[in-house]
């Protein structure tokens, strides 16, 4: 194989010289209740081992077959108050009498190693996100392809009551109010069709010139092999 070429590096010396250093973004991911966003972060977990859930924190009850530490971190909430009085946050929201965060320290360690990190967070937490971490920050928004779609998928899950249906249906306006705030938008109405296109975001924003720490240098090494 040509040196020359547009093909991959023909050794592994060379293969590991075109590397290049890379933070890692933070992929949002927002939708109301049963748009699908949890089972497009499942695929897309499954598909890429660049990327990892991030788990946050949760004074909710686990549900049947969620793990602690792997779902969620569970706890109380007098010990939720403490670690975000201690600013041991990244953001965090109230919803459905349950308090959600994000550890901040994994999330900062996790970038500063160039992984990305996946995150199943609402509107509220991706503001929060954007005030301190707005450059590391990639937001995709997950819309249903109608209200009627949408309660269908909540009932279907079987997870909740009648009463916490109706709930997520009122809440799912304003919370689709905020799709605007978003740098993409995906319509769910085929799972593979939208799980295609948030792989092929995830992609695109690795490549952003910022987000390649190493650029510069490969350039210049690029430049002095000419």
């Amino acid at each position: 194989m040509s040196r020359g070429s547009d093909q991959e590096p023909a050794t592994a010396d060379d293969a590991a010289r075109a590397k290049v250093e890379r933070r890692g973004l933070l992929l949002v991911l927002s939708s109301p209740s049963g748009a699908g966003k949890t089972t497009l972060a499942r695929r897309l977990l499954e598909g890429d081992a660049q990327i990892q859930m991030s788990v946050s924190v949760t004074t909710r009850l686990a549900r049947p077959a969620e793990v602690d530490g792997q779902d969620y971190h569970f706890i109380d909430e007098a010990e939720f108050q403490r670690r975000l009085q201690g600013g041991e946050l990244l953001e965090w929201a109230r919803v459905f009498n349950n308090s959600y965060g994000t550890p901040r320290s994994a999330v900062e360690d996790a970038l500063a190693a160039g992984r990305d990190i996946l995150f199943d967070i609402d509107w509220q937490g991706a503001q929060q996100i954007a005030e301190t971490m707005a450059q590391d920050l990639v937001r995709v928004f997950v819309l249903p392809p109608s209200g009627a779609v949408l309660e269908e998928r909540l009932r279907t899950r079987a997870q909740d009551s009648d009463q916490v249906v109706a709930e997520r249906m009122a809440r799912a306006s304003d919370e689709i109010s905020h799709w605007g705030e978003y740098d993409y938008v995906i319509v769910n109405d085929d799972l593979d069709a939208s799980t295609r296109a948030l792989h092929s975001i995830l992609i695109a924003e690795r490549h952003r010139r910022e987000r390649q720490m190493g650029l510069p240098g490969f350039v210049r090494r690029i430049q002095d092999s000419l």
